[in-house]
């Protein structure tokens, strides 16, 4: 999409063309049931239109809307944009399975970080009060891992709701 991006709009400035290119890519994304040609001519309909009110972003448009250089490298940037758009969409599960794999990476950094460092004074007081209140014997506490993975057991184990039957 780069390349051709450099290849059109060529009498355009360096904002129109900018401009004019990433008002077409949003088209595109907005509209993916329709096909290329629909999109151009509701752009140049559209165009048109705002032209005769005189209220266009694309001022600069009047002189190029029916030139055949225009509505060529129009399409053509239409049909990039399509090209790239449907690709991306191709790549979403792999884009997925990217993210979902570099978060279990990050997970088991981050405990095997804590497996090495010393329980904060926090946790040991956590735990300290969670085994004082459920009468449960203290175990001598290694890392923040470990400290961490205790108190949820703690909290797993005695925090359940029990269910009664209750008649009322």
């Amino acid at each position: 999409m780069y390349e051709v991006k450099k290849q059109i709009y060529l009498d355009f400035t360096k904002n129109q063309k900018a401009s004019l290119c990433t008002f077409l890519r949003a088209l595109v994304k907005k509209t993916p049931e329709q096909s290329i040609e629909e999109i151009l001519n509701n752009f140049l309909d559209d165009e048109r239109y705002y032209l005769e009110i005189n209220a266009s972003r694309f001022e600069f448009l009047k002189d190029f809307l029916d030139d055949d250089k225009f509505l060529q490298d129009t399409k053509l940037y239409l049909k990039e944009c399509r090209k790239y758009y449907d690709y991306k969409k191709k790549q979403e599960p792999i884009i997925q399975a990217n993210k979902e794999f570099e978060k279990k990476k990050r997970k088991f950094l981050q405990e095997v970080k804590m497996s090495k460092e010393a329980p904060t004074k926090k946790q040991l007081y956590y735990y300290e009060r969670l085994c004082k209140k459920y009468n449960i014997e203290k175990k001598e506490l290694s890392s923040k891992l470990e400290a961490k993975n205790e108190i949820d057991k703690i909290l797993t184990e005695y925090s359940t709701p029990t269910i009664t039957n209750y008649e009322g």
